[in-house]
């Protein structure tokens, strides 16, 4: 998606770890005009496939994928990082590792939102190790709702996590970072 990179390539910072800080526009401070078009973007990459509902996960996706279930007139689901009194009762909950914070977390589905009958798509800001994906794939599976494929907006290519996911599921990333350089900021694309 031309208009993603363009944007990248223009307020992203490469930082120390492989970390891209696209913080201004993607995942702190959201452009939401960006957002429609990230959203109009996945639609037609999933054009023809039946979804029910989308699935994100705290916090970071949120935002895009509310932005994308309007375009494909669709709720979201989001999985939350900690039990909280709202969630009481039956739970789907699997662990997940975040490459940003360094840490592993719960994440927690109530039962009563995803089932059978759903046909799912996954939404995510970031796709580096697919830890946090993997940990999606999971709760959908032990729902028995029907997993149609995964969105991410910014796919690192040079670690595992997408060509692994590939194997697996229907994968549209779209941009895919080969090679980043702290030092000179340089930013390459694949094509």
């Amino acid at each position: 998606m031309q208009l993603l990179k363009e944007r990248i390539l223009k307020d992203g910072k490469v930082k120390e770890g492989n970390v891209l800080k696209v913080d201004s526009f993607l995942n702190h401070q959201m452009d939401v005009k960006l957002f429609r078009e990230i959203g109009k973007e996945f639609k037609r990459r999933f054009a023809g496939e039946e979804i029910t509902k989308i699935l994100t996960i705290e916090a970071s996706g949120i935002g895009i994928a509310c932005v994308a279930a309007e375009v494909f007139d669709v709720p979201v689901l989001f999985a939350k990082k900690t039990q909280t009194k709202n969630i009481a009762g039956d739970v789907y909950t699997t662990k997940v590792e975040s490459f940003t914070h360094g840490r592993v977390y719960d994440i927690i589905v109530a039962k009563e939102f995803l089932g059978k009958g759903d046909k799912v798509l996954l939404i995510d800001d970031f796709l580096a190790n697919g830890k946090a994906l993997e940990g999606l794939v999971q709760l959908v599976q032990d729902s028995g709702a029907e997993l149609v494929g995964a969105g991410v907006v910014i796919e690192k290519g040079f670690q595992p996590g997408g060509d692994e996911l590939r194997k697996k599921i229907h994968l549209e990333s779209l941009a895919i970072v080969d090679s980043m350089d702290e030092t000179t900021g340089e930013i390459v694309f694949r094509d």
